[in-house]
C-alpha cells in the first residue's frame, strides 16, 4: 500500500461517522446487541468484535489496521506501554523450561524482564553480542524458543543482521521478535526481512507529541490472535480510545517528523564530531560508525537518537555539561517534538562510576523539531562551561 493511503485513508470509513475528516473517539467501555445470539457470537470471538473495550474498540480498530500495514504485517495489537508490547507476547509464547537468546544491552526494562521476571517462571535467557552473527548459532540450545533482537539498541547502537538471523531462526523453528522503536516502520521493516513479531514503543515516533504512552506489536494473524485470546485479555494491557485517537493523530505527520529529525541529526552529529571537547559520536549513519554498511542495507533512514562522549570525561564533567543546557531538556524517552539529553550516569550513584567503562561516559541526545542552529547554540554554550 502507498504510505499516504495508509496514514490518511486506510480503515477510515468516513461515511459511517458523518464524513468527518478526523476519526471519532468511541469513548465507550461497552457495546450492546439486539439479540442474545449476537451477544453470544461476540463473546465467542472478541478478536473480531466490539464487545468490551478491554479487547477491541472501533477507534482502536482503525489504528490497528494502519499500524499493521505500516509494518507489512497481517495484524497488530496496541498496548498501554512499549514494555507491555514486549512482556505480554513473551508470557504468551514461552513456558517453564524454555530458553531465550537475547542481544545484550536492550532497553532497561527489557533487561529486567529477562533477568528478574521470566526466571520466576523457569524461563532463562542467554545474552549475546548480537553484532556477531556466529554468537546466535553458538547460544541456541534445543530448548531455545525465541530470539530477541533490538537493532539498533538505543544507547550504543549495535546492529544485528536481521535477515540472516531470521532465516537461521526459522530453520530451527525458533520465533524471532525485535524491538524496532529506534527506526519505526518508516525506516526499517523487519517483517519483510523474515522476523515473526515486531514490537515498538508508540510513545516515541508514532505518538510524536509526548502526550501518550503506548506500545505496538505486529505480526502474522495466527501469532497475534494467540497472544490476544489468552495473555492479552487476561492481563488487560489495552489502551483507551482517546489514546488510540492520539496515536492516529500522530501518524498523520510521522514521515515529516522523522525526516526533519533525521536531517537535523546529521547536521548536529557532524558539528559535534568536529568539536574540540568531543571524544566520539555514535550514530548509525555517521562517518566512522563500525557497522555503517549493514545500517545502510537494512535501514532506510536513521532516528534522531545518538550518543556522544566528552574528552577527559568524568562524572562531574558530564553532570556539569547536562546541567548547563538551557533549551535541550534533561529527560528519558525520545521521539517527540522536543530535544532531549540523557547521560548514562543518570542510572547510577556517583560511587558506582567507573572511568574505564566506556558505556558510562555516553551522553544520549534526541534531536527534535527545533531549528538546528538553536540546538547547536545550546550545546556550544554548555560545552564552553566545562
Amino acid at each position: 500500500m502507498e504510505l499516504s493511503f495508509i496514514l490518511n485513508e486506510l480503515g477510515e470509513e468516513r461515511e459511517n461517522y458523518f464524513n468527518a475528516v478526523s476519526p471519532p473517539i468511541i469513548q465507550s467501555s461497552n457495546f450492546t446487541f439486539n439479540t442474545v445470539t449476537g451477544l453470544r457470537q461476540a463473546m465467542a470471538d472478541e478478536f473480531d468484535t466490539n464487545l468490551y473495550s478491554r479487547g477491541q474498540n472501533p477507534t482502536l480498530s482503525i489504528l490497528r489496521k494502519k499500524l499493521a500495514a505500516l509494518d507489512g504485517a497481517d495484524d497488530a495489537l496496541v498496548f498501554s506501554s512499549g514494555i507491555g508490547a514486549i512482556s505480554v507476547p513473551l508470557l504468551a509464547l514461552l513456558k517453564s523450561g524454555d530458553h531465550v537468546v537475547a542481544v545484550e544491552n536492550p532497553y532497561s526494562w527489557t533487561i529486567k524482564l529477562f533477568k528478574e521476571f521470566l526466571p520466576k517462571f523457569g524461563i532463562n535467557t542467554t545474552f549475546i553480542d548480537g553484532s556477531v552473527y556466529d554468537n546466535f548459532e553458538t547460544a541456541v540450545t534445543p530448548e531455545t524458543r525465541l530470539i530477541f533482537l533490538e537493532s539498533p539498541n538505543t544507547f550504543s547502537y549495535e546492529l544485528q543482521d536481521i535477515k540472516r538471523i531470521a532465516q537461521f531462526a526459522r530453520s530451527r523453528g525458533i520465533v524471532t521478535m525485535i524491538d524496532n522503536s529506534y527506526c519505526s516502520p518508516i525506516y526499517q521493516q523487519p517483517i519483510g526481512m523474515g522476523v515473526d513479531l515486531v514490537a515498538q514503543s508508540a510513545t516515541k515516533y508514532i505518538g510524536g507529541h509526548s502526550d501518550v504512552v503506548a506500545g505496538v506489536l505486529t505480526g502474522n494473524k495466527e501469532l497475534i490472535r494467540q497472544i490476544f485470546d489468552h495473555e492479552f485479555m487476561n492481563l488487560g494491557p489495552a489502551i483507551s480510545p482517546h489514546s488510540a485517537w492520539l496515536l492516529l493523530r500522530g501518524l498523520r505527520t510521522l514521515p515529516l517528523r522523522l525526516q526533519r529529525s533525521f536531517e537535523s541529526t546529521g547536521v548536529i552529529t557532524k558539528w559535534l564530531q568536529e568539536h574540540e571537547h568531543i571524544q566520539q559520536v555514535i550514530w548509525p549513519f555517521s562517518e566512522g560508525f563500525k557497522q555503517t554498511q549493514l545500517a545502510h542495507e537494512q535501514m532506510q533512514g536513521c532516528g534522531g537518537l545518538f550518543s556522544f562522549s566528552l574528552k577527559k570525561s568524568s562524572f562531574k564533567k558530564i553532570e556539569a555539561f547536562c546541567n548547563n543546557l538551557q533549551h535541550i531538556l534533561l529527560a528519558v524517552s525520545w521521539g517527540g517534538h522536543e530535544s532531549l539529553i540523557l547521560p548514562s550516569i543518570a542510572s547510577i550513584p556517583e560511587q558506582e562510576y567507573n572511568a574505564t567503562d566506556e558505556r558510562l561516559q555516553l551522553i544520549r541526545m534526541y534531536v527534535g523539531l527545533e531549528d538546528t542552529g538553536y540546538l547547536i547554540q545550546d550545546l556550544e554554550q554548555a560545552l564552553a562551561k566545562i
